[in-house]
Protein backbone atom coordinates (compact mmCIF):
# COMPACT_ATOMS: atom_id res chain seq x y z
CA UNK A 1 0.00 0.00 0.00
CA UNK A 2 1.13 3.47 -1.07
CA UNK A 3 1.87 6.45 1.60
CA UNK A 4 -0.56 8.11 -0.36
CA UNK A 5 -3.74 5.26 0.61
CA UNK A 6 -2.26 4.54 4.01
CA UNK A 7 -2.83 8.30 4.60
CA UNK A 8 -6.13 8.04 3.21
CA UNK A 9 -7.14 4.78 4.89
CA UNK A 10 -5.85 6.21 8.30
CA UNK A 11 -7.88 9.61 7.83
CA UNK A 12 -11.31 7.18 7.40
CA UNK A 13 -10.40 4.73 9.88
CA UNK A 14 -10.11 8.27 12.51
CA UNK A 15 -13.26 9.19 11.33
CA UNK A 16 -12.40 12.43 9.16
CA UNK A 17 -13.72 12.04 6.54
CA UNK A 18 -14.03 15.51 5.37
CA UNK A 19 -10.39 15.43 5.63
CA UNK A 20 -10.17 12.59 3.62
CA UNK A 21 -12.12 13.85 0.60
CA UNK A 22 -10.19 17.09 0.98
CA UNK A 23 -7.06 14.99 0.64
CA UNK A 24 -8.21 13.47 -1.91
CA UNK A 25 -9.28 16.40 -4.00
CA UNK A 26 -5.40 17.93 -3.31
CA UNK A 27 -3.88 15.01 -5.03
CA UNK A 28 -6.20 15.58 -7.99
CA UNK A 29 -5.66 19.17 -8.27
CA UNK A 30 -1.96 19.38 -8.96
CA UNK A 31 -1.73 23.02 -8.97
CA UNK A 32 -2.45 22.83 -5.05
CA UNK A 33 0.88 21.61 -5.18
CA UNK A 34 1.97 25.32 -4.95
CA UNK A 35 0.08 26.00 -2.31
CA UNK A 36 1.99 25.82 1.24
CA UNK A 37 1.90 22.81 3.81
CA UNK A 38 -0.18 25.62 6.13
CA UNK A 39 -2.27 26.67 3.57
CA UNK A 40 -2.85 22.95 2.49
CA UNK A 41 -3.56 21.10 6.12
CA UNK A 42 -5.88 24.84 6.72
CA UNK A 43 -8.03 22.72 3.77
CA UNK A 44 -8.16 19.75 5.12
CA UNK A 45 -9.40 21.00 8.57
CA UNK A 46 -11.41 23.23 7.25
CA UNK A 47 -13.23 20.39 5.10
CA UNK A 48 -13.52 18.18 8.29
CA UNK A 49 -15.22 21.16 10.19
CA UNK A 50 -17.62 21.83 7.22
CA UNK A 51 -18.34 18.07 7.16
CA UNK A 52 -19.08 17.74 10.54
CA UNK A 53 -21.41 21.03 10.58
CA UNK A 54 -23.23 19.33 7.88
CA UNK A 55 -23.75 16.19 9.59
CA UNK A 56 -24.84 17.66 12.60
CA UNK A 57 -27.68 19.74 11.24
CA UNK A 58 -28.95 16.64 9.09
CA UNK A 59 -28.84 14.64 12.38
CA UNK A 60 -30.93 17.21 14.09
CA UNK A 61 -33.25 17.73 11.21
CA UNK A 62 -33.80 14.51 11.23
CA UNK A 63 -34.79 14.45 14.64
CA UNK A 64 -37.40 16.82 14.58
CA UNK A 65 -40.37 15.06 12.96
CA UNK A 66 -40.99 17.98 10.39
CA UNK A 67 -44.43 17.29 8.26
CA UNK A 68 -42.49 18.92 5.16
CA UNK A 69 -38.93 20.84 4.25
CA UNK A 70 -39.02 24.28 4.65
CA UNK A 71 -36.42 26.92 4.47
CA UNK A 72 -36.91 30.77 5.10
CA UNK A 73 -34.92 31.46 2.05
CA UNK A 74 -37.76 30.22 0.22
CA UNK A 75 -40.23 32.31 2.34
CA UNK A 76 -43.50 33.53 -0.12
CA UNK A 77 -43.44 37.09 1.54
CA UNK A 78 -46.02 38.69 -1.23
CA UNK A 79 -48.27 41.53 0.17
CA UNK A 80 -51.31 40.27 2.17
CA UNK A 81 -50.05 37.73 4.16
CA UNK A 82 -49.55 40.05 7.14
CA UNK A 83 -45.57 38.83 7.85
CA UNK A 84 -43.71 40.99 9.67
CA UNK A 85 -40.37 40.97 7.73
CA UNK A 86 -38.46 43.07 10.71
CA UNK A 87 -40.03 40.73 13.45
CA UNK A 88 -38.69 37.82 10.64
CA UNK A 89 -35.19 38.92 10.45
CA UNK A 90 -35.07 38.82 14.10
CA UNK A 91 -36.25 35.69 14.85
CA UNK A 92 -34.14 33.77 12.18
CA UNK A 93 -31.01 34.90 14.53
CA UNK A 94 -32.69 32.17 17.23
CA UNK A 95 -31.76 34.35 19.63
CA UNK A 96 -35.13 34.29 21.13
CA UNK A 97 -35.01 30.41 22.09
CA UNK A 98 -31.39 30.83 23.80
CA UNK A 99 -33.11 33.02 25.83
CA UNK A 100 -35.94 30.50 26.03
CA UNK A 101 -38.52 33.36 25.02
CA UNK A 102 -41.82 32.00 22.85
CA UNK A 103 -43.53 32.38 19.00
CA UNK A 104 -46.86 31.97 18.65
CA UNK A 105 -47.79 31.77 15.20
CA UNK A 106 -51.52 32.41 14.17
CA UNK A 107 -54.00 33.10 11.54
CA UNK A 108 -56.90 30.96 9.93
CA UNK A 109 -56.38 27.65 7.86
CA UNK A 110 -54.28 27.27 5.09
CA UNK A 111 -52.12 30.28 5.20
CA UNK A 112 -48.88 28.60 5.71
CA UNK A 113 -48.34 28.65 9.57
CA UNK A 114 -47.16 25.19 9.69
CA UNK A 115 -44.90 25.65 6.98
CA UNK A 116 -43.13 28.73 8.55
CA UNK A 117 -43.27 27.31 11.84
CA UNK A 118 -40.90 24.11 9.77
CA UNK A 119 -38.92 27.14 8.11
CA UNK A 120 -38.18 28.59 11.58
CA UNK A 121 -37.04 24.91 13.08
CA UNK A 122 -35.15 24.22 9.99
CA UNK A 123 -32.96 27.65 10.84
CA UNK A 124 -33.13 26.63 14.53
CA UNK A 125 -31.13 22.99 13.22
CA UNK A 126 -28.48 24.98 11.22
CA UNK A 127 -27.41 27.18 14.32
CA UNK A 128 -27.08 23.64 16.27
CA UNK A 129 -30.52 23.87 18.30
CA UNK A 130 -32.37 20.81 18.69
CA UNK A 131 -36.04 20.73 17.70
CA UNK A 132 -39.17 18.72 18.12
CA UNK A 133 -41.86 18.71 16.19
CA UNK A 134 -45.95 17.44 17.51
CA UNK A 135 -49.19 17.84 15.78
CA UNK A 136 -51.17 18.78 18.91
CA UNK A 137 -53.75 16.24 18.52
CA UNK A 138 -50.49 13.36 17.85
CA UNK A 139 -49.45 15.07 21.20
CA UNK A 140 -52.30 14.81 23.24
CA UNK A 141 -52.57 11.41 21.98
CA UNK A 142 -49.67 10.13 23.19
CA UNK A 143 -49.91 11.80 26.78
CA UNK A 144 -52.80 9.68 27.39
CA UNK A 145 -51.01 6.64 26.02
CA UNK A 146 -48.08 7.16 28.24
CA UNK A 147 -50.68 8.00 31.36
CA UNK A 148 -52.25 4.88 30.11
CA UNK A 149 -48.82 2.53 29.98
CA UNK A 150 -47.23 4.21 32.16
CA UNK A 151 -44.09 5.73 30.38
CA UNK A 152 -45.20 8.99 30.89
CA UNK A 153 -42.00 10.33 31.95
CA UNK A 154 -40.12 8.85 29.16
CA UNK A 155 -42.06 10.98 27.28
CA UNK A 156 -42.10 14.27 29.14
CA UNK A 157 -37.98 13.55 28.95
CA UNK A 158 -38.41 14.14 25.07
CA UNK A 159 -40.68 17.11 24.95
CA UNK A 160 -38.46 18.79 27.58
CA UNK A 161 -35.12 17.66 26.37
CA UNK A 162 -35.09 19.33 22.65
CA UNK A 163 -33.92 23.90 23.00
CA UNK A 164 -37.26 23.93 21.01
CA UNK A 165 -40.53 22.07 21.33
CA UNK A 166 -42.95 22.67 18.38
CA UNK A 167 -46.78 22.53 18.57
CA UNK A 168 -48.78 22.95 15.54
CA UNK A 169 -52.50 23.42 15.55
CA UNK A 170 -53.12 24.07 19.10
CA UNK A 171 -56.82 23.67 19.34
CA UNK A 172 -57.47 20.34 17.80
CA UNK A 173 -57.15 16.80 20.00
CA UNK A 174 -58.59 15.87 23.17
CA UNK A 175 -57.47 17.35 26.13
CA UNK A 176 -58.87 16.34 28.77
CA UNK A 177 -57.98 16.93 32.98
CA UNK A 178 -55.30 14.22 33.33
CA UNK A 179 -53.90 15.24 29.74
CA UNK A 180 -53.92 18.85 30.62
CA UNK A 181 -52.25 18.34 33.93
CA UNK A 182 -49.08 16.94 32.24
CA UNK A 183 -49.30 19.70 29.62
CA UNK A 184 -48.51 21.80 32.08
CA UNK A 185 -45.69 20.32 33.78
CA UNK A 186 -44.04 20.23 30.46
CA UNK A 187 -44.58 23.76 29.80
CA UNK A 188 -43.65 24.65 33.78
CA UNK A 189 -40.35 22.61 32.95
CA UNK A 190 -39.51 24.08 29.16
CA UNK A 191 -39.54 27.58 30.82
CA UNK A 192 -36.19 27.10 32.55
CA UNK A 193 -34.65 24.93 29.34
CA UNK A 194 -36.10 25.90 25.99
CA UNK A 195 -38.91 27.58 23.96
CA UNK A 196 -42.49 26.77 22.42
CA UNK A 197 -43.19 27.70 19.35
CA UNK A 198 -47.32 27.11 19.06
CA UNK A 199 -48.93 27.64 15.97
CA UNK A 200 -53.07 27.74 16.07
CA UNK A 201 -55.95 28.94 14.07
CA UNK A 202 -57.40 30.48 17.10
CA UNK A 203 -56.79 33.85 18.32
CA UNK A 204 -54.99 33.69 21.71
CA UNK A 205 -58.05 35.42 23.48
CA UNK A 206 -59.83 32.44 22.39
CA UNK A 207 -57.46 29.98 24.30
CA UNK A 208 -58.39 30.12 27.56
CA UNK A 209 -61.92 28.08 26.37
CA UNK A 210 -59.61 25.58 24.86
CA UNK A 211 -58.45 23.68 28.56
CA UNK A 212 -61.40 21.43 30.52
CA UNK A 213 -60.65 23.72 33.49
CA UNK A 214 -60.24 27.60 33.83
CA UNK A 215 -57.51 27.01 36.72
CA UNK A 216 -55.77 25.03 34.74
CA UNK A 217 -56.20 27.09 31.85
CA UNK A 218 -54.58 29.94 33.75
CA UNK A 219 -51.73 28.09 34.59
CA UNK A 220 -50.51 26.76 31.43
CA UNK A 221 -51.68 29.95 29.35
CA UNK A 222 -49.31 32.47 32.04
CA UNK A 223 -46.52 30.10 31.44
CA UNK A 224 -47.04 30.26 27.52
CA UNK A 225 -48.01 33.88 26.48
CA UNK A 226 -45.93 35.80 28.47
CA UNK A 227 -42.75 36.94 27.08
CA UNK A 228 -44.08 35.47 23.71
CA UNK A 229 -43.42 37.07 20.11
CA UNK A 230 -46.60 36.76 17.89
CA UNK A 231 -46.87 36.44 13.90
CA UNK A 232 -50.46 36.99 12.86
CA UNK A 233 -50.66 35.78 9.22
CA UNK A 234 -53.53 36.18 6.77
CA UNK A 235 -54.69 36.54 3.60
CA UNK A 236 -56.03 33.67 1.67
CA UNK A 237 -55.26 30.22 1.98
CA UNK A 238 -51.47 29.28 0.19
CA UNK A 239 -52.72 25.88 -0.85
CA UNK A 240 -55.08 27.51 -2.94
CA UNK A 241 -52.86 29.93 -4.33
CA UNK A 242 -50.52 27.55 -5.32
CA UNK A 243 -53.11 25.06 -7.10
CA UNK A 244 -54.35 28.47 -8.78
CA UNK A 245 -50.79 29.07 -10.11
CA UNK A 246 -49.73 25.34 -11.11
CA UNK A 247 -53.21 25.36 -13.13
CA UNK A 248 -52.38 28.62 -14.88
CA UNK A 249 -48.95 27.27 -16.08
CA UNK A 250 -50.40 24.42 -17.24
Amino acid sequence: MSTVQQTLSGLRQLKLGGMADAYQLQLDQPKLNASSFDERLAMLVDREISNRDTRRIQRLLKGTGFPESAVLEDLDDRAGRGLDKALLATLAGCQWILRHQNLNILGPTGVGKTWLACALGTQACRQGISVVYYRCSQLFSDIAMALADGSVSTLKSRLVKPALLLIDDFGNGEMNLAVGHVLLDIVDRRMRCGSLLITSQYPRAQWHGLFPDPTLADAVLDRIVHQSHQLQLKGESMRKIRAQEKMAGE
